[in-house]
């Protein structure tokens, strides 16, 4: 009987402890809830719902653009990094600022002969090559110059024709009848005309062709001039070869002005425009730079470089720049003023680009940016933040090892 009388105390012992503790248990719950304004909320339904009952107006809800902003507020992902910590591991920040951004495009050139200064000494007859004037490349020579001789069994021909005609001519008059005698001075006229015609389509001159007439012999070989001044760049005539009408004998280049020809890769050809100014250094000349203009951008691009070629004009009047030298251009464009940020400040995940924004109190912010052109140690942001706002522009990657540690994940950029 004693037994069981303990057994019965201790039983309701342990109700009124339990019961106790769920009483406490209620009444911190119930002061959490008035704390967070859940019964704050409620109260003002219940007074809402009273009102409405009484016939008052009920209070107008809030928009949703204003919950909409509210709730993003709260949700603004943030990572603590304390002031301590911040110089221990070496963070520093900087503006985003709307600035001059200037592109440097750093290439190599080579010199190359100016096309339009070329010049190629050919010959209209075929025959054979009896004498050299130039006999080597290289050579210097100047416009009118004489290069080669040609044999030629039908230039001789031609000239013995012509010289049979002036016979001709001057027996015109001899003969008894007038009328005879002027049509034989009008057709061999014009017979004359008609060869001289064509020893000048074959390049004889007007006064070999006087020195034929006054001679009355045949010239035996052709004089090749050179059409311009300049260096022989080829030579294919050899002494005794047989020439062909049309056959190409030499070619002559003026070197007063060459071409630089540079390689710019794909992804810079949009920012290279006719006219834009170039530094062109040698390294055969250290100190001494030329200036030149983009004076043509070439259509096509090499496959196996993915490069295209930009040419440049100087003038040589010195003779100084040699074909094949090479050349180091620099190529300074002005992008006009856009938002920029170091470049060190932007994370590349390889899908999108991060930077950590200091919201101050030792706060930082990931946030999600959109990049555009990037210069010598600067890009260009295009959206994500605004001029002003300070982002980590050293030591991010610890603060991005935290935020991951911590799991504070950037918001995504709402596109348009």
């Amino acid at each position: 009987m004693k037994k069981r009388t303990i057994i019965i105390g201790v039983i309701c012992l342990l109700v009124v402890v339990v019961g106790a503790f769920l009483y406490r248990y209620r009444v911190e719950l119930k002061n959490e809830a008035t704390r967070i304004g859940l019964f704050k909320e409620a109260a003002e339904n219940k007074q809402t719902a009273g009102h409405q009952q009484h016939g008052a107006p009920p209070a107008p809800p809030e928009t949703k653009e204003a919950s909409g902003e509210a709730k993003q507020a709260e949700e603004t992902p943030t990572v603590e990094i304390p002031t301590d910590k911040q110089q221990l591991i070496g963070v520093r920040t900087v503006k985003a600022a709307i600035k001059p951004l200037n592109r440097v495009i750093r290439t190599v050139g080579r010199i190359e002969y100016d096309e339009r200064n070329l010049a190629t000494a050919n010959t209209k007859i075929e025959g054979w090559i009896e004498k050299l004037h130039v006999d080597y490349t290289g050579r210097y020579v100047q416009k009118g110059e004489p290069l080669a001789e040609i044999y030629s069994p039908e230039l001789v021909a031609t000239q013995q024709e012509f010289l049979n005609i002036l016979r001709w001519a001057a027996q015109g008059p001899s003969a008894k009848d007038e009328r005879t005698a002027m049509l034989l001075v009008k057709d061999a006229q014009t017979m004359l005309e008609a060869a001289k015609e064509r020893l000048r389509l074959w390049d004889i001159s007007d006064d070999q062709i006087k020195k034929i007439e006054t001679t009355g012999k045949p010239i035996r070989t052709l004089t090749v001039y050179s059409p311009a001044s300049g260096y022989v760049l080829q030579k294919m005539a050899v002494q005794g070869m047989r020439v062909m009408s049309g056959e190409k004998l030499f070619d002559v280049v003026d070197l007063s002005s060459v071409w630089i020809v540079a390689d710019i890769y794909e992804y810079e050809l949009p920012l290279i425009k006719l006219g834009q100014t170039a530094r062109i250094g040698l390294s055969y000349f250290p100190g001494k730079e030329f200036s030149s203009q983009v004076d043509y951008v070439y259509p096509a691009l090499a496959s196996e470089t993915r490069t295209a070629k930009v040419r440049f004009t100087i003038p040589n009047p010195e003779g100084v720049l040699k074909p094949q030298m090479f050349t180091n251009v620099e190529i300074k464009i002005n992008l006009g003023n856009r938002l920029i940020v170091p470049s060190e400040a932007v994370i590349d995940t390889g899908e999108r680009q991060i930077v950590y924004v200091d919201k101050g109190e030792g706060f930082f912010e990931p946030r999600e940016v959109t990049v555009g052109l990037k210069a010598d140690g600067v890009v260009e942001v295009t959206g994500g933040i605004r001029a002003g706002e300070k982002v980590a522009s050293s030591a991010n990657f610890l603060i991005d090892s935290e935020a991951q540690l911590k799991g504070v994940t950037p918001l995504k950029i709402k596109k348009k």
